[in-house]
């Protein structure tokens, strides 16, 4: 058992510990960010009711739907509901990249708890894969999520327009990624492209938050010299 454990946390924390460690401006304090893991790792009890409803009711009438609906909408709302009602308003959340801290920490709470649960289920001899593959895209899920939170709050004009971007895109990918391997006989050889391209993006928003936090820390720092002067 304290294997299954070990391999089913390992991964949430050297990704979530990665993420963490590319915010280049006043590092978030450790204890909000571990307290956003476990509102995500809290999570993984009221979805898997609300799915073993939709199943045993028979509300899941096609793969599309199981994958858009029952996994890709469920689990991506309530960790949406998480970063903006919880996180969006708090002090702490004070620069673009923060949204990408946070974000990786809500998805990595749901998915090391869903992982360690897979692990217990089905065995230690799949965690790698479970590392390689469920784990590393609800960390990237939530990399765009909170890239766009992050820009919601710290970008002046529509900000609808991010915070629906920030709900909208990871239910899009979720879905198309769980739909792969639902519906799709040959799955390894379009999933693994897919990951790619997951990784692909999910590092340009990072590098994209930088530039945001980066030109934010500047203005504040002028705003300040400005009081001062």
């Amino acid at each position: 058992m304290l294997g299954i454990l070990s391999a089913g946390i390992a991964p949430g924390l050297a990704l979530l510990s990665y993420f963490y460690l590319k915010d280049e401006y006043d590092s978030e304090p450790i204890s909000f960010v571990l307290r956003t893991f476990m509102y995500g790792a809290l999570l993984v009890f009221p979805i898997m009711f609300i799915q073993h409803v939709l199943e045993t009711e028979h509300l899941l009438s096609s793969h599309l739907v199981n994958a858009f609906l029952s996994t890709g909408l469920l689990e991506e709302f309530f960790k949406w509901f998480i970063l903006f009602y919880v996180v969006y308003q708090h002090v702490e959340f004070d620069e673009p990249f923060d949204g990408i801290v946070y974000g990786v920490a809500v998805s990595l709470g749901f998915a090391t708890v869903e992982n360690i649960f897979y692990l217990i289920a089905n065995g230690i001899q799949h965690a790698m894969a479970r590392a390689l593959l469920p784990v590393s895209s609800h960390a990237l899920f939530g990399v765009i999520m909170g890239f766009y939170i992050g820009k919601a709050k710290f970008t002046e004009g529509n900000k609808a327009k991010w915070v629906t971007l920030s709900l909208f895109l990871p239910v899009v990918l979720h879905g198309s990624y769980d739909f792969i391997l639902l519906s799709l006989e040959h799955w390894l050889f379009i999933i693994f492209p897919f990951m790619i391209f997951l990784w692909w993006l999910g590092l340009r928003k990072v590098k994209k938050a930088k530039i945001l936090s980066a030109n934010h820390m500047k203005k504040q720092y002028a705003i300040q010299e400005t009081l001062h002067s």
